[in-house]
């Protein structure tokens, strides 16, 4: 509440503060942001990116989209194996990925 005194009436104005309590994301979009679930996080955020900073022309940002989609297929490739092979989780950890993707020397996508 603000209050200010004119001409002998005091006059209050009640201010409406924003909610102090965190807002939370939905289950679905904190697993789409968590790096153990989503391997082409990276890939995601810069076409994403690409899109803002190019007022969302997509032809402009179709190497980028190229890149994401490379990328799903080549973890979903490794989910697909693993699931096979019976390792679990199927699909692998970040510190897991990047212990791949160091022995491959290379990015495969």
């Amino acid at each position: 509440m603000k209050c200010e005194l004119h001409a002998a009436n005091l006059i209050c104005v009640y201010v409406m503060l924003p909610s102090q309590k965190p807002v939370r994301m939905p289950m679905v979009a904190r697993r789409l942001r968590d790096p153990d679930i989503n391997p082409c996080l990276s890939e995601s955020d810069a076409s994403t990116r690409c899109m803002d900073e190019n007022n969302y022309d997509r032809e402009k940002c179709s190497t980028y989209f190229l890149k994401y989609k490379n990328c799903r297929k080549f973890w979903n490739s490794v989910m697909i194996q693993r699931r096979q092979n019976g390792v679990q989780p199927s699909m692998p950890t970040a510190a897991e990925r990047d212990e791949i993707l160091g022995a491959m020397g290379k990015m495969p996508y």
